[in-house]
């Protein structure tokens, strides 16, 4: 899941507990109510001024907002690398491709792909 998705889930939760509805939230954070509607659907990331106003405005800290007060990981971070980044045969992969130009890598990528579709065969 997509911070922004987490971050409008719990908004549209506090929103619903405290029994406010979009229009009465975006005027107390100084937004149009079709911008705070896309901030709850997780279409829009806030500015941090505007995270603090939807904070305040639905009593809830910034941690649980997002989803940072949980001893579990935050739905929305992102796995680690999967292991086979940290082979030798992959760390010397990227470090040639680092060298590469555009044109090259694009090259490049039309081979990978390729060889990817092969390889599903």
């Amino acid at each position: 899941m997509k911070l922004s998705k987490a971050l409008g889930d719990a908004a549209r939760e506090a929103r619903q507990k405290a029994s406010l509805t979009q229009a009465d939230v975006a005027e107390r954070i100084g937004v149009a109510t079709e911008v705070y509607g896309r901030l709850e659907r997780g279409l829009l990331m806030p500015s941090v001024p505007t995270l603090r106003r939807i904070c305040l405005a639905l009593h809830l800290s910034a941690d649980a907002l997002l989803a940072l007060s949980s001893p579990q990981p935050p739905v929305w971070e992102e796995p680690p690398p999967p292991a086979e980044q940290e082979q030798p045969a992959m760390r010397r992969l990227l470090r040639n491709v680092r060298k590469l130009n555009s044109t090259q890598i694009r090259a490049l990528s039309l081979v990978a792909s390729t060889l990817r579709r092969e390889g599903e065969d």
